[in-house]
This record gives structure tokens, C-alpha cells and sequence, in this order.
């Protein structure tokens, strides 16, 4: 009986807390205010909290939260003011929670916030590319880089010089990366990076270096090659790799090194680095949100996610279509578990674009995801050479590289047509390089990708 009571409160505040908001939100709600600080010093971890879409605003999600045992900690879409996150109190668990704000008239859609991860892949780097060692610079497209990253083979097997050059095209929009940040000082990236964002912190800039408790290592000029992760290789001293290993920093880098290979494709196209991911690998679905709303309202064309879930989320999907409806391209690793299985976001097909991984022989991964639910197309995945932190450069295996492939890719369309939807990139990406059953539409080909035919 005391059941039945309670749901009967919680209706009523339902309905009287939408009249009310509906009277005050005429300018007062702004874009939501955060209850991280923005002075703080140390990424959040899991939230423990619920997401939810109202039609109450800020003002009668707060008067809602008031009754029912929560408390509002951010809005998620901007100035949309329709997504927040909330957090329970006095020990109620967030699945409870989420099943009374169903109840509640004016709130739409409740859910739990999850964690999402960068996918890991197995050791697949036993011997290092010669990319890593060929260290001479050369110019590309106005700054200086390595020559084993300007020419390296998954750049020749996609034929990107080719398609640049008889395209007239190196990338004119915006490109942004859901990561773990960057390293903002890397002389082949800081001439075409904005400032992004930090929504582990919640502040401007997107530095990865910041999870590294204050370490500042500067330009590397007499490294070694050191493993920093079980796909990746990188040109660092001997502190700075023992500094690395461990599982508190499995996933450092891996920013920089996603923003490398956007980098390598659309050379002259603007960065948007977005860290919604902790070093360790780690994100909320709710920062992941914020950022995709984040990337729309500041101009993104194109976003790229390298990350998986193997859950759902409603909220998830309607920021995505959210983008597209706003012309801007998706794109998301399909998945190291080197499996036919469902992950998210590359699954949701109608709005993102599933990118599979393929060594330099045209052979999908040993370690990639297959099959018609995730994958759109493939592109090279392993040994990869790419920027990496403290000014210096890596070699990386995964579709987290693989993505960031089409993601530059899809740039680079924008650039030759001017605006592209994501339908319109798709059907782009249809033009590909056969490579075998449950692959998708093939390995890329930029040239193909860009002809159209």
C-alpha cells in the first residue's frame, strides 16, 4: 500500500511540475550548469547517475528531483535543454530511479548511464614498421612530419595521394574526435587543432597530458621504440614507457593517435578534439553524449568514434540522428573481439557508418569484427603509423585506426562537394575494394570513394 502511495506523489508532481516549467523557461534555463566545477583538476569517473529527456527544462526536471530522492548534475544537449543527467540520492540505485522517472509526466526517456570503452586489441605488433625508424622530415602540406607517416602503406593501399591530387582535395571542414584528447603541442597536429573540449573535467581544451598527475615531457629528439600498450608502439625513452605501462594508462594516446590518421587523409582539415575518455579506456555514456551535441553546435561536418559498447542506448541514437539531421557524418570502429556481434555506436546504421579493420594484404584483421550489422566498409587497422604524444610518433593496430581512416576520408568528400549528408557519404562509401564475405562494401579507396564510381 505504501507502494501505490508513493507512485501516486510522484504522478502528481509530474503534472504539476510541467505547467510550471512551461511558465518559467523563456530565457532562465540557459545552457544547464554542470555540477562538476570547472576548476577541477582530476577526470570524473563513472557517474552512478540516469539520463533523461524531459519536456520540463531544467527549472521542472529540478522540482521533479526535489521529490523524488535526485538531484540535476548537467545538462547533455546544449542549449536544447531537453537531455540532462541526474543523480540519485540517500542510496538509491539509478536502475530504481530510472523506473520512477518513467512515471513521472513530462519525462520522456529515462536511462541508466554505462561506461564505454576503447576497444583493446590482442599483441599484434611483434616487429616494428619501418615507418618508425624512416624519421627525416618532410613537408605535408605546410608542416613538418615524419617521412615513414606521410608514406607509410595503408596510404599507399587507399590511394590517398591519388585521390588528393587529382581531386585538388586535403580536407576544408571539421573533424572531430570522441577520445581521450590529444596532445595539443604536436607539431604535425597544433596548426590545424581548435581548442576542443574536456568534458572529463569540464573545461575548455582537450590535453590529454593532463592525466598524466602533472608529468610534462617535452619534444622527444633521441627516442627508442618502446611498447606502450598491447597495440602500440611508440618512439619514447625508457621512463616515459615505464611511466605508460600499466592499466591506468592502457589507453593514453590514443587521441593523439586517432587525430593522426584524420590528420594523414584530410591534412588541412580543422581538429576537434573531445575527451570524453580517461586514460584508463573509459568514458560515460553521458560525457559521449554531451560531446556529440558539442561537435553539432560547433560546426563539426564529420565525427569520429572510435569506441564500442555492447549495449544500446536510446539516448545515444537520438544524438546521432540528431547530427545527421544537422548534415554531419558518422563513423565508428566496428570492434576488436574479432567477431560477428552487435556493438554500439557502429551499429546504428542509419545514422553512423561501421568501419572493420584489414592488414596490408587485404585480409580482414585476425582481431576485427565482422559481419552486415557493424560494418559498412574496412580500411588498414594495423601497424599503423601515427602521431603520438610528447611530439613523437607510434605505430598502432585496431579499427580504432581504422576508422579514423574514413572518418578523414568522409572530410575530404565534403571538401570536393561542399555539403554532404550522411546518406550521401554512405552511398560514397559504397565504392570500395572487395575483400571478402561480411566486410561491408570493401576496403576503402579514396580515389574510388571520391569518383564515385
Amino acid at each position: 500500500m505504501k507502494h501505490r502511495t508513493w507512485v501516486a506523489v510522484l504522478l502528481i508532481a509530474g503534472l504539476w511540475a510541467q505547467p510550471a516549467s512551461a511558465q518559467l523557461l523563456g530565457g532562465l534555463l540557459g545552457g544547464g550548469s554542470s555540477s562538476k566545477g570547472s576548476s577541477s583538476t582530476s577526470p570524473a569517473g563513472p557517474t552512478g547517475g540516469v539520463i533523461v529527456r524531459t519536456l520540463l527544462g531544467r527549472v521542472g526536471l529540478d522540482l521533479v528531483c526535489l521529490l523524488n530522492g535526485c538531484s540535476v548534475a548537467e545538462n547533455l544537449d546544449g542549449g536544447l535543454n531537453q537531455v540532462f543527467l541526474v543523480k540519485p540520492k540517500s542510496g538509491l540505485l539509478p536502475s530504481v530511479l530510472v523506473g520512477v522517472l518513467q512515471l513521472v509526466t513530462g519525462i520522456l526517456d529515462a536511462e541508466v548511464d554505462q561506461v564505454a570503452n576503447i576497444p583493446r586489441t590482442p599483441a599484434t605488433i611483434t616487429t616494428l614498421p619501418t615507418g618508425l625508424y624512416q624519421q627525416w622530415p618532410v613537408n605535408y602540406y605546410g608542416t613538418s612530419v615524419w617521412y615513414g607517416y606521410a608514406s607509410q602503406p595503408a596510404a599507399q593501399i587507399i590511394n590517398l595521394s591519388t585521390a588528393q591530387g587529382s581531386f585538388n582535395v586535403s580536407g576544408s571542414g571539421i573533424v572531430a574526435d570522441i577520445d581521450t584528447g590529444v596532445d595539443p603541442n604536436h607539431p604535425a597536429l597544433k596548426p590545424v587543432l581548435l581548442a576542443g573540449y574536456d568534458f572529463t573535467r569540464n573545461q575548455s581544451g582537450a590535453s590529454e597530458l593532463l592525466d598524466l598527475n602533472g608529468y610534462q615531457a617535452s619534444t622527444c629528439t633521441s627516442c627508442q621504440p618502446a611498447y606502450v600498450n598491447q597495440s602500440s608502439a611508440a618512439m619514447l625513452d625508457q621512463s616515459s614507457a615505464a611511466m605508460l605501462d600499466g592499466s591506468p594508462y592502457s589507453a593514453f594516446g590514443h587521441g593523439t593517435e586517432v587525430m593522426g590518421v584524420i590528420h594523414l587523409v584530410a591534412p588541412t582539415a580543422k581538429l576537434l578534439p573531445l575527451k570524453a575518455f580517461q586514460a584508463n579506456g573509459q568514458a560515460n555514456l553521458s560525457d559521449i553524449i554531451r560531446a556529440i551535441y558539442y561537435a553539432v553546435q560547433n560546426n563539426a561536418n564529420v565525427i569520429n568514434m572510435s569506441f564500442d559498447m555492447t549495449s544500446g542506448s536510446t539516448e545515444l541514437s537520438d544524438a546521432l540522428n540528431y547530427a545527421t539531421s544537422h548534415k554531419v557524418v558518422c563513423i565508428a570502429s566496428a570492434g576488436n573481439d574479432g567477431e560477428d556481434e552487435i556493438v554500439y555506436p557502429a551499429a546504428m546504421q542509419s545514422s553512423v557508418a561501421g568501419v572493420a579493420s584489414t592488414n596490408d594484404l587485404d585480409q580482414r584483421s585476425s582481431f576485427s569484427n565482422y559481419g552486415d550489422q557493424v560494418v559498412w566498409l574496412a580500411a588498414p587497422g594495423e601497424q599503423i603509423v601515427t602521431t603520438y604524444p610528447f611530439g613523437t610518433y607510434a605505430a598502432a593496430s585496431g579499427t580504432s585506426f581504422s576508422s579514423p581512416f574514413v572518418a578523414g576520408t568522409a572530410d575530404l568528400f565534403f571538401n570536393l562537394k561542399g555539403s554532404v549528408t550522411q546518406s550521401q557519404a554512405e552511398s560514397a562509401l559504397t565504392h570500395e575494394q572487395y575483400v571478402g564475405p561480411n566486410m561491408g562494401y570493401g576496403r576503402l579507396d579514396v580515389f574510388r570513394t571520391l569518383n564515385g564510381k
